[in-house]
């Protein structure tokens, strides 16, 4: 039976949960567009009339084709070149889904998201579907066949596998672009100083490049070795700009509700710099340059106001 306006407007005013969901389960916004699209494939093709709760319906058919995605995605990942990070979402982007609470807010920010990589495929959704959208147990065992005490267990266990140690800081959007622009000055003033005092002794800098930008494979540890890494990244260079292809402007944003450095050129966005700042520090620099996961980010730059660059890089 085809479906009616109706149904169809059902669907759509569930895309952008599904769409949260997703891109949280997965880390990738194009995949998360792809399976979303695929439960609309499904619900298509079904007897929507038969179903007694949509929601649960179609939470449980994204959930299970993320959790298959997941798992062949980590064969993908042995194979990927260097390190693999998320991809970034900026400011504003409505895939970040809810940020009432600060479960929510921290469960899509860039450093957690980078921790879900360590989770079994079961862990990470039992995880997400409880901490940034307030499922129930009960809602989730039947979402995942499991039972509600398994479902409990899971989530206890996925807690303790995300928490760091670190205690991450809450900023408003006002905050987090002081925090750039004094990084930005400090990795700019040609002296390493300035930045180790504005870093955790344990800090860290790592990059997604692909294979197809130059990047960092192997993080960058402690104070001293991170700042003059980044002193040498923001020091001009014909290389550099022969690999990006000119100078790009340098902006102070936001990503994944955390400070970030945005680099645009002609209009695409190039590079982001996801910041993790603490009580103590600055505690990592997680750069994502691999053009394929900036798509999304460019055509996001293109609808906001984003202000005057701070500066040309290189």
């Amino acid at each position: 039976m085809p479906l009616t306006a109706e149904d169809v407007d059902r669907f759509e005013a569930a895309r952008p949960r599904l769409e949260a969901v997703a891109y949280r389960l997965l880390g990738s916004a194009a995949e998360a567009e792809d399976a979303v699209q695929e439960t609309f494939l499904r619900w298509q093709a079904t007897d929507v009339d038969r179903i007694e709760v949509p929601e649960a319906w179609l939470t449980k058919v994204l959930t299970n084709l993320c959790l298959n995605q997941l798992t062949s995605a980590r064969a993908r990942r042995e194979s990927y070149v260097g390190e693999w990070l998320p991809e970034p979402l900026l400011g504003g982007d409505p895939m970040l889904g809810p940020a009432d609470t600060a479960e929510q807010r921290e469960s899509v920010s860039y450093a957690v998201l980078t921790l879900l990589e360590r989770l079994s495929p079961n862990e990470r959704a039992v995880y997400v579907l409880r901490e940034a959208f307030d499922y129930p147990h009960r809602e989730i065992a039947e979402i995942l066949d499991l039972t509600e005490a398994a479902s409990q267990q899971i989530f206890h266990r996925a807690k303790q596998h995300v928490a760091d140690g670190k205690a991450r800081t809450e900023i408003d959007e006002a905050a987090a672009r002081r925090i750039v622009e004094e990084f930005l000055a400090a990795a700019t003033s040609g002296r390493t100083e300035p930045l180790i005092r504005l870093l955790t002794a344990d800090a860290i800098a790592i990059g997604d490049g692909g294979g197809k930008v130059p990047a960092r494979a192997r993080a960058f540890e402690g104070a001293v070795a991170v700042a003059k890494f980044l002193w040498g990244l923001f020091k001009p260079a014909e290389a550099k700009r022969a690999i990006v292809g000119g100078s790009p402007e340098v902006y102070a944003s936001t990503a994944n509700g955390g400070p970030a450095v945005v680099a645009v050129l002609d209009g695409r966005v190039v590079g982001v710099m996801c910041l993790e700042v603490t009580a103590e520090g600055i505690a990592a620099f997680r750069n994502q340059v691999n053009p394929d996961k900036l798509a999304r980010a460019t055509a996001h730059w293109a609808t906001v106001d984003h202000g005057k660059p701070l500066f040309n890089a290189f």
